[in-house]
C-alpha cells in the first residue's frame, strides 16, 4: 500500500539561504521558515501567537534560483515532503526538527517600486519574482499576473 507525506506551508524565511554543492557537483540549498498561528485563550480571551520552525532543503536547479532570490524575511510558499527528526544538543537536551525536502519554492513577495522585493531585505533590484521552483508562469497568488494587467481586465 502506498504512503504520502505531503506538506504545504507559507511562511517567513529566519535566515538566507545557504547553498552547497554535493561532491557530485549537485546543488543543494537550505533554509529556515517560520509558520505564525494565532489562537485565542478561551479563559482570558486573549490572542496568543505560536511560531512553528520548518528546516527546508530544495535541489537542483531550484536550489540555485532560491539562493539567488530569496533573503531572511522573504515570505514564501513550500510544498514538499517532510518527516520529523529527533535530535541532542551539546548539552544533552533532545528536540525534534521538522524538515520539508521542497517540491516547489514560491516566493510572495511584491517587488517596490524600485524593483526590490518587499520583506526581502537585500534582495538584487531588478530580482524576478517568479517561482524559485521553476515550475511555470505563476509568481505567486496571482497565477503570473502583475498589477498593470488585473487592471486592464475588461471584467
Amino acid at each position: 500500500m502506498a504512503s504520502l507525506s505531503k506538506i504545504q506551508i507559507i511562511g517567513n524565511l529566519g535566515r538566507d539561504p545557504e547553498l552547497r554543492y554535493t561532491p557530485n557537483g549537485r546543488p543543494v540549498a537550505t533554509f529556515s521558515v517560520a509558520v505564525n498561528q494565532a489562537t485565542k485563550n478561551q479563559q482570558t480571551g486573549e490572542w496568543i501567537e505560536a511560531t512553528d520552525w520548518f528546516r527546508v532543503s530544495v535541489w537542483g536547479d531550484r536550489a540555485e534560483r532560491s539562493a539567488e532570490n530569496l533573503r531572511k524575511g522573504s515570505r514564501v510558499f513550500v510544498d514538499g515532503r517532510f518527516r520529523t527528526r529527533e535530535y541532542e544538543t551539546n548539552d544533552g537536551r533532545k528536540g525534534m526538527s521538522l524538515d520539508v525536502t521542497a517540491d516547489n519554492v514560491i516566493g510572495l513577495d511584491r517587488r517596490d517600486q524600485e524593483g526590490t522585493f518587499a520583506g526581502a531585505p537585500g534582495a538584487p533590484a531588478g530580482a524576478p519574482g517568479g517561482p524559485a521552483s521553476g515550475g511555470g508562469p505563476a509568481s505567486g497568488p496571482g497565477g503570473g499576473f502583475d498589477d498593470t494587467e488585473i487592471d486592464e481586465l475588461p471584467f
